[in-house]
């Protein structure tokens, strides 16, 4: 007994912060950054796609950010931080060698019994990427376990495009329908141009058994929407992220509270089917 409560005690508490070190920082984009961030001793850190970790920074804050790579890759896991307070402007400033604290990883991530041996579309928006892309490598690399795999990624500008090299990478794949678009594109751009949902017409049919994912700005959330139940897939098969409104992770400050909803314990992932009855949750 005294050693089971021994053992219990040793286990860290996803609530402790833990330190940290940043193994290297890659710029995305003149606002986003890309952490490659590692626990003592080589630790996992154990989580499943779509979930996050609250950041802390000593003296100045936390906040909480979406792990935006596969638990199969558990060495280290990413963050993709958008500059735009106090504690992500701190971290801009940091780089490798440099500490931060990491709680977690916290709430409620893709069920991903749900997915194995079904076709999946993922539909991603601007910075909505990241939050997915944790899910796109992981049926990467376990693509065996998966049907038939389709992405469609869009941005305002070329200048906005995260993960570039994944990108290519996509491209380059013969077991994946990738699509990228522009909303204004440069002189430079050569691709697709239009918003997202135009990219529904480069799909094949969808097997009504397909999960599908959308995680963008509410704007395009709402279109994307219109266009996947067009396909006759039901609601409780349609995810979505709503990770843009947390603040403390633990259901305390109420800042990602919709109606009886608290997005950072609950979520950040739902179902389209609980959500719909919420009209704020998308705006």
């Amino acid at each position: 007994m005294i050693a089971e409560r021994t053992k219990r005690a040793a286990r860290p508490s996803l609530y402790e912060p833990v330190v940290a070190r940043i193994r290297s920082v890659t710029k995305q984009t003149d606002s986003e950054m890309l952490f490659d961030i590692a626990l003592p001793e080589g630790r996992p850190l154990g989580h499943q796609p779509g979930q996050f970790v609250q950041v802390l920074v000593p003296g100045v804050g936390e906040c909480p950010i979406s792990i935006c790579t596969s638990p199969t890759r558990a060495d280290s896991f990413g963050l993709c931080v958008r500059r735009v307070g106090d504690v992500t402007a701190h971290l801009h400033g940091l780089g490798a060698g440099d500490t931060v604290g990491i709680r977690g990883p916290l709430g409620r991530g893709f069920n991903l019994a749900e997915f194995i041996g079904r076709d999946v579309l993922i539909v991603a928006g601007g910075l909505g990427l990241a939050p997915v892309r944790s899910l796109i490598q992981y049926i990467l690399d376990e693509r065996a376990n998966f049907g038939r795999f389709s992405l469609l990624y869009g941005a305002r500008n070329p200048s906005e495009l995260l993960f570039r090299a994944d990108l290519v990478r996509w491209r380059e794949r013969k077991d994946m329908n990738f699509h990228v678009t522009v909303d204004k594109p440069d002189d430079d751009w050569r691709g697709h141009s239009g918003v997202v949902t135009t990219l529904f017409r480069e799909l094949p049919a969808l097997d009504p058994s397909t999960r599908v994912v959308v995680v963008g700005p509410p704007v395009m959330f709402k279109f994307v929407v219109l266009e996947v139940l067009a396909r006759r897939i039901p609601q409780k098969q349609l995810y979505c992220s709503l990770e843009r409104r947390m603040k403390c992770g633990v259901g305390k400050c109420g800042h990602c509270q919709v109606n009886h909803v608290y997005v950072c314990m609950e979520g950040p992932v739902f179902t389209y089917g609980e959500l719909k009855a919420i009209r704020e949750a998308f705006e």
